[in-house]
């Protein structure tokens, strides 16, 4: 029987993503840290759509967390077709000034925990000749982040690194789906302190809900880029278009702080 596993699936876009799938008929996996928030979802999809809902708590921050998942699923015999990798945080501080532990599970949860995700289960999908993984990159890749340096670069590793491998896995049967979303109602602008910088000022956040029901039908094609609204894309253009310099600095004005 084949599963979705989506991590960061206890709220925000994640949440979302495994009520999509659950709509369509999938059974889904349900990875996060609070194994309380996962058993709300897992009610909520169980009892509105039918599916099977599986929790699997799990903190993707700490060190070999992907290769105990991989463990877990595996000794369960729950075979992974379709894996989105959306568990992510950000930081709104001066590099120099912020949390060293906070960076270093950032970048860890970020990049390392996704990139060992997708060469597990990835792997698995190719040798059986099917799978679709959706890898949550964001607007932020477009430029460097003054303010959110390490967010900012997380991102766009997400971004590079997703859009190698599609090409790489062309004509395995396996996709992999960067999706780019800008600003979005979650619980991401209060982690991430954003609260006092100008970017949920400057820009009307997107619903959880259309960026994953857009993440989703981008995946299910097997597009190797999703950029989620007008707006992502025009800086998508903007950034390759304008100098680098500009970009940063319209960057640092996006993320500081409101007067």
């Amino acid at each position: 029987m084949a599963y979705a596993l989506i991590t960061g699936a206890s709220s925000g876009i994640g949440h979302e993503l495994a009520k999509r799938f659950a709509r369509d008929g999938h059974n889904v996996i349900l990875v996060a840290r609070s194994e309380e928030a996962l058993l709300d979802v897992q009610r909520e999809i169980e009892a509105d759509y039918g599916v099977e809902a599986v929790v699997l708590a799990q903190d993707l921050a700490k060190k070999d967390a992907a290769l105990r998942l991989h463990e877990r699923t595996a000794a369960a015999g729950l075979r992974v077709d379709f894996l989105v990798n959306n568990a992510g945080f950000g930081d709104c501080a001066p590099f120099l000034d912020a949390d060293w532990q906070k960076q270093s599970d950032m970048a860890q949860l970020n990049m390392a925990a996704l990139m060992h995700m997708t060469y597990l289960y990835a792997s698995d999908m190719r040798r059986r000749g099917f799978g679709r993984v959706l890898n949550l990159a964001s607007v932020a890749a477009c430029s460097g982040g003054p303010y959110m340096s390490v967010y900012y670069a997380s991102k766009a590793f997400v971004l590079s690194f997703s859009e190698a491998l599609s090409e790489e896995l062309r004509g395995t049967g396996v996709t992999v789906t960067a999706l780019c979303p800008g600003p979005t109602q979650t619980r991401f602008e209060k982690t991430a302190d954003l609260q006092a910088s100008r970017m949920f000022s400057l820009f009307r956040p997107a619903s959880a809900s259309d960026v994953a029901e857009y993440g989703y039908r981008k995946m299910m094609c097997g597009k190797a880029l999703a950029y989620y609204g007008g707006a992502v894309k025009a800086m998508f253009l903007g950034a390759r278009i304008a100098p680098r310099a500009l970009s940063r600095k319209f960057a640092r004005y996006v993320n500081g702080r409101k007067p």
